[in-house]
């Protein structure tokens, strides 16, 4: 019996996962020293580039009837970023009370006014910065998206730079999968993207490290670029800083750790992931993750 999974044609993650595993690092010895895997990000230091990527209703799901707030906790207690999706206003700020630097995702919803109140409620209540996940305006079928109940709709330009001057705080754009976006994203003065294709909300997506160096050439050092989307390791983490990322959001990995062990087994992860790029910086000359670049990489 042939246990291997099918493969289906046009399998956004599997073609995302494919291309990640095509980059190869090369090494390099002479002279390195103790790497620092800090990360320097809207005037704070965290620990590490590794970032718990954007997750919503956890306990729906059966994951873990307090996902969000044990990620959270884990985030706090090995000092790296923290993002947090959909969800109630009691549980942001639960998260938020746990001292994580919390970056809120907020959906496209239909009605301006609305994610106006939400993020004014973000920044009241203490997160670290706040943005949007644009790519969940259509749903397969070329209608407005409605998720959990509530209806979506397409960001203009114009809808972008008043959500980024509605507040103070760093404005993030989630769902950047082409230069064009990334081109207005910078014209509305949003201060972070997320270069992602949502784990494969349209087939045959061009993987977000593939893009990448477009869109790094395009947005220079204008704001920080983040990337999701089967970031599993640290070795992925590694490749999308080499390819011009500033830090990477780790995803469904983690959620075996936390359905089994809650914070503390989140925590290990983290910590074990972080242990493990710097071995990797130490063996390849990379003193410090800015130190980490495209050079490094081949491409089978």
């Amino acid at each position: 019996m042939n246990n291997q999974k099918t493969r289906r044609a046009g399998d956004s993650a599997q073609i995302t996962r494919d291309y990640m595993d095509s980059i190869l690092i090369e090494m390099r010895h002479i002279g390195n020293e103790l790497p620092s895997t800090n990360l320097e990000l809207y005037g704070r230091t965290f620990s590490s580039p590794i970032m718990m990527a954007a997750f919503s209703h956890l306990d729906t799901f059966g994951i873990h009837e307090n996902g969000m707030v044990e990620i959270a906790k884990a985030a706090s207690s090995t000092n790296i970023v923290n993002f947090a999706g959909m969800g109630s206003a009691e549980e942001l700020e639960n998260i938020i009370e746990t001292g994580a630097a919390t970056i809120k995702i907020i959906k496209p919803h239909r009605d301006n006014n609305f994610i106006l109140k939400k993020i004014e409620h973000a920044e009241r209540s203490g997160a670290f910065a706040v943005g949007m996940d644009i790519d969940h305006s259509f749903n397969r079928a070329g209608q407005y998206d409605l998720v959990m109940g509530e209806e979506m709709a397409p960001k203009s330009l114009g809808d972008l730079k008043l959500f980024v001057n509605s507040t103070k705080l760093p404005f993030v754009v989630k769902g950047v999968l082409s230069v064009t976006d990334a081109q207005k994203c910078l014209e509305a003065g949003v201060r972070g993207i997320v270069v992602s294709h949502h784990h494969g909300i349209i087939d045959y997506a061009v993987p977000p490290l593939m893009v990448l160096p477009e869109i790094v050439e395009t947005v220079g050092d204008s704001m920080p670029i983040f990337v999701d989307c089967s970031i599993s390791s640290a070795y992925d983490v590694f490749k999308a800083i080499a390819l011009g990322a500033t830090a990477a959001c780790i995803g469904r990995t983690i959620l075996e750790p936390l359905k089994v062990g809650g914070a503390e087994s989140v925590k290990n992860w983290i910590e074990k992931e972080n242990a493990a790029l710097a071995g990797i910086m130490a063996r390849t000359g990379s003193a410090d993750i800015r130190s980490i670049d495209r050079t490094l990489l081949w491409h089978t």
